[in-house]
C-alpha cells in the first residue's frame, strides 16, 4: 500500500495522479492533468499548473510557481533560499511549456522562460530566456528551443 502525506489543505485538480511516497504540503494548488512521480516533494505554496509532469524524486520548495505543460525530469531540486539559513525566501518560477532535465539544480529566485530547456546535471544561476536551451555548471546557452525540437524529431525519426 503506498503511503502519500497530501495536506487536506491541498487543492487538487481533476485527473491528477501522485504516485508512491510523495509529499504535498499545506496551501499547494495542482491543475489538472498534472502527474507527480514516486517520492517527489511538493512542499507548501507551490502552484503547479495543468498538463505539467513532475518526475520521482523531484524537490519543490516553498513559493515555487509553476506553469502549465512543464516538464520536471527526476531528482530536479528547485531551491528558494538564496543566502541559507535565511528567514527570507523566494521561489522559482518555471513558466509554460518549460522542460527541465534530470538532476538540475535552479537557485532561488531563478524564472525559467516559456518554451526553454534545462539540460540534464545544469546548474542554473540566473535566469533563462524564453525559447532557450542552456546546459553545464554553471548553466549557459547553447541553442534555441527550435534547434532543439530539431534535433529531438531527429532522434524520434532515426
Amino acid at each position: 500500500m503506498a503511503i502519500n502525506h497530501i495536506s487536506e489543505k491541498a487543492k487538487i485538480g481533476d485527473n491528477v495522479q501522485i504516485w508512491h511516497f510523495t509529499y504535498v504540503g499545506d496551501n499547494v494548488e495542482i491543475g489538472d492533468n498534472v502527474k507527480i512521480g514516486s517520492l517527489a516533494h511538493i512542499d507548501y505554496d507551490v502552484k503547479i499548473g495543468e498538463n505539467t509532469k513532475i518526475e520521482g524524486q523531484a524537490y519543490i520548495p516553498p513559493l515555487s510557481r509553476i506553469g502549465k505543460n512543464v516538464f520536471i525530469g527526476p531528482a530536479a531540486v528547485l531551491t528558494n533560499d538564496p543566502y541559507p539559513m535565511c528567514d527570507k525566501m523566494v521561489g522559482v518560477t518555471i513558466e509554460d511549456n518549460a522542460i527541465v532535465g534530470a538532476r538540475a539544480v535552479i537557485k532561488a529566485g531563478v524564472r525559467i522562460g516559456k518554451n526553454s530547456v534545462v539540460a540534464m546535471g545544469a546548474i542554473v544561476t540566473r535566469d533563462v530566456p524564453e525559447n532557450s536551451v542552456v546546459m553545464g555548471s554553471p548553466a549557459s546557452i547553447r541553442y534555441s528551443r527550435e534547434e532543439y525540437d530539431k534535433k529531438r524529431k531527429q532522434w524520434i525519426e532515426s
